[in-house]
């Protein structure tokens, strides 16, 4: 349904055009049951004035037989289309809606808040830009809250509105408004949120969802309407790297042929030079067909045909891409699974994978571990049953062209599919330590206790070392960008200690890869393998009861979580020196930030790779407007808080 305009009646040619280059927001409501997510969208499309005057009165009339509210006006029959879901008064399946407003045209997914429809749940996740996840005030973050946000974190959700609703069920109360947010805060540390908004609402009232609250005046931020026509979403999509699967060769007559399909990421122009996985043949875009007539630039999403210059061979499954930016080409990968079928899913039976355009044979081999979503723990299984999540190693019969998901939703996607009935029984997330058909992940082989001194023989107990050095043993991690401080810092920390008359010691990066590490690159693959070393290094010393102070960049947030379970979670400090880029530019000595930005150095990061900030950093000093001094000080603060040293 579109919005009322006045377009419509004066010039509808005029509204038209303005309705299709309007941007399109796709979003879900999750949550526990019971939270309002179906009453939420009612809502929404009632106060927007966005629902046919038949459909309204059918409401009204269920409202009466199936509604919860005591016989009045029930918002949530607009979504529980199912006959089971008005007598239960839950939703079941996904539904869809469309609406649109004068800003914006909107796709919503009613999903399930029932633990035994978390396939449905991802089902609905899947394409989503936002997620809106519901919380009962009366009963602040549930079990399934976690559940539900572990899978917008698993999907690559990046906006996340935390609706707090039923808010006048308690009152209207902001102090339990507060205690709901602080609570859901420290949980989601632990999850990929970048982007979290807290609103508090009631859906039944229409209270912050189109029109502000009269009742809630302490609330000075946006209505959930507002952020959602406004929320922005430009810079989501991947338009660096050009990826379009084939998915049709289009030959109407002999002077004509092109090849059809989905851009899946990045920005193509005619004139510019591709190539054919996986024949890795060359040519250049000759013109860019649509429907409507050539274009001059195409981007993703767009469903194009790409005529070439050179007649090569390419069909469907291929892929085209540019020659300087490739995929990665493999036969095994690593994958998150979200398993949906009825029968578990066990290591060892072929399925057939379909990846972009192409369906692929292949075989589930290693299940590393399961995930317990309540938790966040990882455990071992012999099995994936129905809903459950895991880590996963794949063989496939032939190489696929992929991306990482974090990086690339359409190219690190897949689903399973069981040979026998045809039915999908999974869908995956292909990660970025993906293996090379050779071997796998050294940090895969680790215990998940490595950090328990049970391991460790000698006739030295840690009781005694304790007691020798007065002090607990534990290792800092000094993280942040190259120039950053990190050396400078740590010297002068385990000179402050052993002034102090601690047992410390210092592993640095640089020295490190002068002898443990020498031979390893700069990939990502090489800087975990770096960190791994250092990390069972930093344990040693542990071991032995020292202090040990690791000044590393240490990019990757995941890598940084393997280490703590190495090192163990109680004795590992995470430091964040954020001293600003601009700054580290400055105090480049050896050149490396200008050799990244003219492309002579790969994979640095802040540059030309990701560097992910600490977001639950134990201590984050900031060497450029804090002296040495202040920067040690502020760690030891930490130290003592902990109870490490006295």
């Amino acid at each position: 349904m579109s919005h009322q305009s006045d377009l419509i009646a004066t010039d509808i040619n005029a509204y038209l055009k303005q309705h299709e280059n309007k941007q399109l927001l796709r979003f879900i409501t999750c949550g526990s049951v019971d939270d309002g997510k179906s009453t939420l969208i009612g809502r929404l499309l009632y106060d927007s004035k966005l629902v046919y005057e038949d459909e309204l009165a059918k409401v009204q009339n269920d409202s009466a037989k199936h509604g919860s509210t005591g016989g009045n006006f029930d918002p949530s029959l607009f979504m529980d289309g199912l006959k089971e879901e008005r007598e239960q008064g839950i939703t079941i399946d996904v539904a869809y809606r469309y609406f649109s407003t004068a800003k914006r045209k909107f796709i919503i997914a009613d999903t399930p808040g029932h633990e035994q429809y978390t396939r449905n749940m991802a089902t609905g996740a899947s394409t989503a830009d936002l997620a809106i996840l519901m919380i009962d005030a009366r009963h602040g973050v549930m079990t399934q809250t976690k559940r539900h946000s572990f899978i917008v974190s698993l999907l690559g959700i990046r906006h996340v509105v935390v609706a707090i609703n039923k808010m006048d069920l308690i009152d209207y109360d902001q102090s339990k408004f507060e205690a709901i947010c602080d609570d859901y805060r420290s949980f989601a540390t632990r999850l990929d949120l970048p982007d979290l908004h807290f609103i508090p609402i009631s859906a039944l009232n229409g209270d912050n969802v189109v029109d502000r609250s009269k009742s809630m005046d302490w609330y000075g931020g946006t209505t959930l309407m507002n952020f959602l026509e406004s929320v922005y979403i430009g810079s989501d999509r991947n338009l660096q790297d050009f990826r379009m699967p084939v998915q049709l060769v289009n030959r109407p007559n002999l002077d004509f042929r092109g090849f059809c399909g989905t851009i899946a990421s990045g920005i193509i122009r005619p004139g510019e030079e591709i190539m054919v996985l996986p024949s890795k043949q060359k040519s250049k875009v000759k013109s860019i067909v649509t429907y409507d007539g050539d274009l001059d630039e195409a981007f993703a999403p767009l469903s194009i045909t790409l005529t070439l210059e050179d007649e090569i061979d390419a069909s469907r499954g291929d892929m085209i891409v540019r020659p300087g930016n490739l995929p990665k080409s493999r036969d095994s990968i690593e994958a998150m699974l979200v398993w949906m079928g009825e029968e578990a899913m066990v290591p060892g039976k072929t399925y057939l994978f379909k990846h972009t355009t192409q369906s692929i044979p292949g075989t589930i081999d290693t299940l590393n571990y399961k995930v317990d979503v309540n938790t966040l723990h990882r455990s071992p299984a012999p099995e994936l049953e129905l809903n459950a999540i895991g880590r996963v190693g794949i063989t496939l019969s032939a190489p696929i062209h992929f991306d990482a998901y974090r990086r690339n939703r359409s190219t690190g996607a897949f689903i399973v599919i069981d040979r026998i009935n045809n039915t999908t029984v999974a869908a995956g997330m292909i990660l970025d330590k993906a293996g090379d058909g050779h071997s796998k992940s050294v940090w895969d082989e680790e215990t998940q206790d490595s950090g328990s001194d049970s391991q460790t023989v000698s006739e030295v107990s840690s009781d005694e070392r304790t007691a020798r050095y007065g002090q607990q043993p534990a290792t800092i991690l000094l993280t942040g960008l190259t120039g950053s401080g990190k050396s400078t810092i740590g010297r002068a920390l385990e000179r402050k200690l052993f002034d102090s008359g601690r047992a410390v010691s210092v592993i640095d990066g640089e020295q490190v890869r002068k002898g443990l590490s020498r031979g390893l690159g700069f990939s990502v693959e090489d800087r975990s393998e770096n960190l791994r070393r250092s990390a069972h290094l930093a344990h040693t010393l542990n071991q032995a009861g020292l202090i040990c102070v690791a000044c590393f960049v240490a990019p990757s947030d995941d890598v940084r979580k393997k280490v703590a379970r190495v090192i163990g979670e109680d004795r590992f400090l995470v430091v964040h020196v954020a001293t600003p880029l601009e700054v580290c530019r400055q105090r480049d000595s050896k050149g490396q930030y200008a050799q990244a930005d003219e492309g002579a150095l790969l994979n640095f990061p802040g540059v030309t790779a990701d560097y992910d900030a600490p977001q639950d950093a134990d201590v984050t000093v900031d060497a450029s407007t804090q002296s040495i001094d202040e920067c040690v000080n502020q760690i030891i603060d930490a130290l003592r808080s902990k109870s490490i040293i006295k």
